[in-house]
């Protein structure tokens, strides 16, 4: 359904997210979320880039949400390590399918679709706060 990219992401964020606020820095992350260092930092910077994390370099940095928890959703996340990809042509270059999608294809898009509206409307904050199930990511114990 996703990448491990984008779920080395949605982990990181969540992570960062608990924190309420605080800086935390890349080996906690890793460690908390079970992604390895390496990929985690690249994980990181992307997600920097496109502006869902801040990093601050020294004695007391690391990373923090740029927004609020409450206002950073699962599909600003996916959608900034790996979008997701929608079928807006046949995939298979049919002349006969130009106009519109085949029935197969349309309904592909629509539950790629209704998984982006999901996402879209499910915020950090919503997975942090759900209650009732156990706490996300890797915590032992919670």
């Amino acid at each position: 359904m996703i990448s491990p990219t984008a779920e080395y992401a949605l982990r990181a964020v969540v992570a960062i997210a608990d924190v309420d606020g605080d800086a935390i820095v890349t080996p906690k992350i890793a460690e908390i979320t079970k992604v390895p260092p390496g990929y985690l930092s690249k994980v990181l910077q992307t997600l920097r880039r496109a502006g869902v994390v801040d990093s601050k370099r020294g004695l007391g940095g690391g990373f923090t949400l740029v927004k609020s928890p409450d206002e950073v959703t699962v599909y600003d996340v996916i959608q900034a390590v790996d979008p997701i990809k929608r079928i807006v042509k046949c995939p298979l270059g049919l002349e006969s399918h130009s106009a519109s999608l085949c029935p197969l294809h349309r309904h592909l898009d629509e539950a790629t679709e209704a998984m982006e509206r999901s996402f879209a409307s499910t915020t950090i904050a919503d997975l942090l706060g759900e209650s009732g199930s156990t706490a996300p990511l890797c915590k032992d114990g919670d």
